[in-house]
């Protein structure tokens, strides 16, 4: 009777071992998909000159993915660029309608992001 009971705590053992294995590889999983999500929330930096003059108060802004929230941005910004963020500010711009010649369209809407960073960081977005 003994050795049964052996047997069946081995096999308990080996039964929890491949569900922790399991947990942890689906764990990984899913933190590479959130890291690859992330990548695509950021779509591209906006250089204007007000965004130029908001540098030297450590702002800098992004166009964003319509889906995008702070959160999630705050996450981008310090994935990508490797820096800490201090303040995220989002606003939605609105489409606007364009004319050419008698034909009429409209450009556009976007979200924006700015991004405010902790002291001591930047971001070099354009080389000088």
């Amino acid at each position: 009777m003994a050795l049964f009971s052996r047997n069946k705590n081995k096999e308990k053992k080996q039964e929890e071992k491949k569900k922790t294995e399991e947990k942890r590889e689906k764990n990984e999983e899913r933190m590479l998909l959130e890291k690859a999500r992330l990548f695509d929330i950021i779509l591209s930096p906006i250089i204007t000159e007000k965004s130029s003059m908001l540098t030297s108060k450590n702002q800098y802004q992004f166009k964003v993915a319509n889906n995008a929230n702070k959160i999630l941005v705050e996450k981008a910004i310090e994935l990508i660029y490797g820096v800490k963020v201090e303040k995220v500010r989002i606003a939605k711009i609105p489409s606007k309608p364009k004319r050419l010649g008698r034909f009429s369209g409209k450009k556009p809407g976007y979200k924006k992001a700015i991004v405010t960073l902790k002291e001591g960081h930047s971001i070099e977005i354009a080389p000088k």
